[in-house]
């Protein structure tokens, strides 16, 4: 495992870029995967995949649901088709579709969505996809991933690619700390182990796994010693990890989503079967978001460093 090196300035970049760059590069290499677009390419990261790979790409303009159908299409054909859009759009207004056309047949369609959790920030509530990853987790077939930096987000791409079935990838509009190096490898469904430690498990995914690193250095220096999980992909949730957590008696979530149905509730699902240790959830806290910054709408909804730290401090009752 090759974590990035603390400096002083961090590297920051969007997710969506990553699918940009990653998707070029699948589409070069296998013909049958194609980009489905529905109109707004320039902020998906997809115009340069339609500007060298014009056979490959369909724009089908503001209508997700036909987006939905045509590549379900596609897909009966031997196509790997990547629907592009807003997340908030990618898993609700296409969520009949989805459920009756993809993955009901069990249909190889991938939806890669950039504008996920509060990463659109100023743009408000309308556009932040909030329960996206919560609501396509309970359709069968599905799979559901967020990378948590450029690198790792890029390899889950491919993997994406590779793995036979509905896809659903969830990117950052905004531009979000480097985490990994480029030789660092991941398994859809195997969860990322960065840490470990006796005295509590954080489990976090997507943009707050950075927050998560930060908070177990600092809890680390206090004396007390985290298990660290980049849980990249909630379902499949990697189940043998979170138990092998339970033996800290402490576990910790943190996402950039509802704290209903997302991470947290996945986690405290296996809990309640297997017993043996308290969960705390950090995450939005099932209100919608508002125009701000995106590091102000985090702080709102306590998704911060000094939360995480403080809430581990309370669990373990320690000043």
């Amino acid at each position: 495992m090759s974590v990035q090196e603390n400096t002083a300035v961090v590297k920051k970049i969007a997710t969506r870029e990553a699918f940009g760059h990653e998707i070029v590069e699948l589409g070069k290499s296998n013909k049958n995967i194609y980009v489905v677009d529905i109109d707004i390419g320039k902020s998906c990261k997809t115009t340069e995949f339609a500007k060298q790979l014009p056979d490959q790409h369909v724009n089908v303009g503001i209508a997700e649901q036909n987006a939905a159908g045509l590549s379900a299409g596609l897909a009966t054909t031997g196509k790997i088709p990547f629907i592009s859009t807003y997340a908030v759009f990618g898993s609700l207004r296409m969520a009949e579709q989805i459920r009756q056309e993809v993955c009901y047949p069990n249909l190889n369609v991938k939806i890669a969505c950039s504008h996920g959790g509060l990463t659109p920030a100023n743009d408000g509530g309308s556009h932040q996809a909030i329960e996206d990853m919560g609501v396509l987790r309970t359709i069968p077939n599905m799979t559901v991933i967020m990378g948590s930096d450029y690198y790792s987000t890029r390899k889950l791409v491919a993997q994406a690619a590779e793995h036979y079935g509905p896809v659903y990838l969830r990117f950052t509009r905004d531009a979000i700390p480097v985490i990994y190096d480029e030789n660092e490898e991941f398994q859809i469904g195997k969860a990322k182990k960065l840490k470990q430690g006796k005295d509590l498990a954080i489990i976090a995914n997507g943009d707050t796994v950075y927050l998560a690193i930060q908070a177990a250095e600092q809890l680390e220096q206090e004396g007390i010693f985290v298990t660290l999980l980049d849980m990249h992909t909630l379902k499949p949730l990697d189940r043998e990890a979170v138990v092998e957590c339970l033996s800290t008696g402490h576990i910790i979530t943190v996402e950039d989503h509802n704290i209903l149905n997302g991470l947290g509730s996945a986690v405290s699902e296996v809990i309640a079967e297997e017993g043996g240790a308290v969960l705390r959830r950090i995450g939005i806290q099932d209100k919608f978001g508002e125009s701000a910054p995106y590091e102000k709408l985090l702080e709102l909804n306590g998704i911060t460093i000094e939360n995480i730290v403080n809430t581990a401090r309370t669990m373990l009752k320690r000043n």
